[in-house]
């Protein structure tokens, strides 16, 4: 069983940067493929940004994000990244991040365990 608990998010102005992380416990992390997802209030939870296992060199990102999202993982930490720059009022959401075993994924619905999330809030 795999727990997650991300960290880093906050209050930022549009522009700013955060960095989010997620740190895991109980497995082998570098087994597991994750994934980043965000919700925001009265909407589904969305795809971000997914990295694969291992040395991770296979990333992809949502389009809403790409060129100012990147994702990254640290096997020696058991800890994923994802560094935010160039935030937007629109990217206000609850950030979550997810774990499967071995292939990244854009469907959450493939993702087996989840964090509790952490809010990011970008004021304009």
């Amino acid at each position: 069983q795999v727990q997650l608990v991300e960290s880093g998010g906050g209050l930022v102005q549009a522009g700013g940067s955060l960095r989010l992380s997620c740190a895991a416990s109980g497995g082998t992390f570098s087994d597991y493929a994750m994934g980043w997802f965000r919700q925001a209030p009265v909407k589904e939870r969305d795809f971000v940004a997914a990295i694969s296992s291992a040395s991770g060199g296979t990333k992809f990102y949502a389009e809403s994000v790409k060129g100012r999202f990147t994702i990254s993982r640290d096997n020696a930490k058991n800890t994923v990244y994802l560094q935010m720059n160039s935030l937007k009022p629109d990217d206000t959401a609850v950030y979550y991040c997810a774990a499967r075993a071995l292939v990244a994924s854009s469907s959450r619905s493939r993702y087996d365990y989840w964090g509790q999330g952490t809010q990011v809030t970008v004021s304009s």
